[in-house]
């Protein structure tokens, strides 16, 4: 399932904190994974497999439908090496 740990180790760089993109909607997340997998050059079909989930689901996934379970979304993501980081949101420079 961590398939792609040597490449991306290899490949990609992670952009400092201040760089992180704020995500709040499905659709976002899809996003991203589908960016993510196409910097590394990988077909929905293989994320699935390696992920463990249905290639309808990580379709589905990129195209910001659906309701997957966590669990197949972590599973995507770590495949992809990507994590999602919880913070509390702020409003006008404050903490709500």
């Amino acid at each position: 399932m961590r398939f792609l740990s040597s490449l991306y180790e290899k490949k990609c760089n992670f952009a400092p904190k201040s760089q992180y993109i704020g995500i709040m909607s499905l659709h976002d997340i899809g996003n991203c994974i589908r960016d993510r997998r196409k910097e590394l050059k990988v077909n929905q079909r293989t994320v699935a497999d390696l992920s463990g989930v249905a290639v309808n689901t990580v379709v589905a996934v990129e195209r910001g439908e659906g309701n997957p379970q966590l669990s197949s979304l972590l599973a995507i993501l770590d495949t992809l090496g990507l994590q999602i980081d919880i913070t509390i949101k702020k409003l006008n420079d404050e903490t709500v």
